[in-house]
């Protein structure tokens, strides 16, 4: 039972810096996803928000990058799309963090996907 609170404590705290790696730079309409009690998730959680150009969409991946491996030596497993910045994925295992150009998010529509998760919202800053 100690090593569920510790991964739950660890998993809070990841999430928790990708959020604010994502409102440093005026990521909007931040959405984390929770998917553990699905039986066909492919990750614990999704956190999915936004950038208004694709520079501001690189920036944000960047940003998230940068402050987990600075603040808790976490590197992604892998990453993808920073090339075109229109959708770019950043996988930790148990978070997958997609940062999208806004019309992206909308055609992939990856809330209604997953529309039987638990979500919880973020305020824009």
């Amino acid at each position: 039972m100690v090593s569920t609170k510790i991964k739950s404590k660890s998993e809070e705290l990841l999430n928790n810096l990708i959020i604010d790696a994502i409102q440093d730079i005026k990521g909007k309409n931040i959405v984390k996803i929770d998917l553990r009690t699905l039986h066909d998730a492919p990750t614990d959680f999704f956190i999915v928000c936004e950038g208004d150009s694709t520079t501001q969409v690189k920036a944000i991946s960047d940003n998230i990058q940068r402050r987990l491996k600075t603040e808790l030596g976490v590197s992604p497993y892998h990453s993808e799309g920073a090339d075109s910045s229109r959708w770019v994925l950043v996988d930790y295992f148990q978070t997958v963090v997609h940062v999208f150009y806004p019309e992206t998010r909308e055609f992939y529509d990856i809330e209604e996907l997953w529309s039987d998760a638990g979500f919880t919202t973020y305020e824009n800053v």
